[in-house]
């Protein structure tokens, strides 16, 4: 097999300090790769996900896309991720990506994501969602079991699928979102994000010194187990869709995630004047060069 040099960055997204958000893989050029060869290259980074950045389809450059991407994680491909969107998109700029129109256009599984920029961050619109309302009981009974919380500590849950099926569940506070220790042989399976609001539930207020008023975790099924992801775009995106419907989320607000992990993940949520929710952070550029493959 040929292996040909490809430009290729690992990025840090949803932070302004390297090493302090969530990295990613962007293949900057995945034409001819197989779909085998992709996901293979994707489980060697050890990464979360890997994106590969091919021309749009005819179909897509038709509706304004101005790239498509792919994109993978262990063992499989994604139809969304939010931190890839972000973290390709920067790539993509960098790298001297000019946009057809005033945003980034990105084809991928779901179809069309856009993308704004806004100073030092770049935000995209939330894709719908296409699962939502209450959990069933039975889950939410599971979910409490294997956080190893009470029942009663989940004040409110709901599916927060889109492509992703995140189920969404909110605790009583940021605190103890951050104590969790969640057992992975009752979760096994299941795509879990834990949500708890700095100060009482339904009244929502940054702590002097934070500029966060929600802290965020994310549990999915891994290789080895139980996986937390550092910071996760997708999961954050349903989460404001879900909040603000139910009135338990300002307009606007910064939540945290990787907290737990040492890292300092920042997720940056308005819904503008149209209804739209952007789900934003910055991204900067750890390694740069080429990739034989």
């Amino acid at each position: 097999m040929t292996h040909k040099p490809r430009p290729f960055k690992q990025v840090d997204v949803f932070t302004a300090t390297p090493y302090r958000g969530n990295p990613l893989a962007v293949v900057l050029d995945g034409s001819d790769l197989s779909t085998e060869t992709m996901q293979h290259f994707t489980d060697w980074t050890n990464l979360s996900e890997c994106t590969f950045v091919l021309p749009p389809t005819p179909e897509g450059r038709a509706n304004g896309a101005d790239y498509r991407v792919r994109i993978f994680c262990p063992g499989r491909e994604l139809p969304f991720a939010g931190h890839p969107t972000l973290g390709t998109c920067h790539a993509w700029l960098e790298a001297g990506g000019v946009p057809q129109g005033d945003y980034v256009v990105q084809e991928c599984g779901v179809g069309l994501i856009k993308l704004r920029r806004d100073g030092q961050r770049l935000a995209f619109g939330a894709p719908p969602l296409i699962k939502h309302g209450p959990l069933p009981e039975a889950d939410v009974a599971l979910i409490a079991r294997g956080l190893g919380v009470a029942r009663s500590d989940i004040t409110t849950h709901s599916w927060c699928d889109n492509g992703p099926n995140w189920r969404g569940v909110m605790l009583q506070s940021a605190e103890q979102v951050l104590a969790l220790r969640p057992d992975g042989a009752v979760l096994a399976g299941l795509d879990i994000g834990v949500v708890g609001p700095r100060g009482q539930v339904g009244v929502v207020g940054a702590r002097e010194g934070d500029d966060t008023q929600f802290e965020v975790r994310a549990f999915f099924p891994g290789n080895n187990g139980l996986c937390e992801d550092p910071v996760t775009g997708s999961l954050n995106a349903a989460l404001a869709q879900w909040l603000m419907g139910a009135g338990l989320a300002p307009e606007r607000y910064v939540a945290a995630q990787g907290t737990a992990l040492a890292r300092q993940g920042r997720v940056f949520i308005e819904r503008d004047a149209s209804g739209a929710i952007w789900v934003g952070g910055q991204s900067v550029t750890c390694i740069d060069g080429l990739v034989a493959l």
